[in-house]
């Protein structure tokens, strides 16, 4: 499965932290989870919403995300 920038953003939007070190396993349950509590366009607002608030921060999260689930989206195929 390749991954799609709603999985990006819905990570980006979920409680999960680099920090935490997250399995794929992780990564992709927060990914589902944060879909359907928000919903696709939700999860949008979420991200716009959050680099009004912290843009400082924003885009280190940003990259973070869309590796991750490069990673764990790569491993699913």
């Amino acid at each position: 499965m390749a991954v799609q920038p709603v999985h990006v953003e819905a990570l980006f939007a979920s409680h999960l932290q680099r920090s935490q070190q997250p399995t794929v396993e992780l990564i992709r349950d927060a990914v589902r989870a944060t879909v359907a509590r928000h919903g696709e366009n939700g999860v949008a607002a979420l991200v716009a919403q959050e680099f009004g608030d912290h843009p400082e921060t924003s885009a280190g999260r940003m990259r973070w995300a869309r590796q991750a689930c490069s990673a764990a989206y790569a491993t699913a195929a």
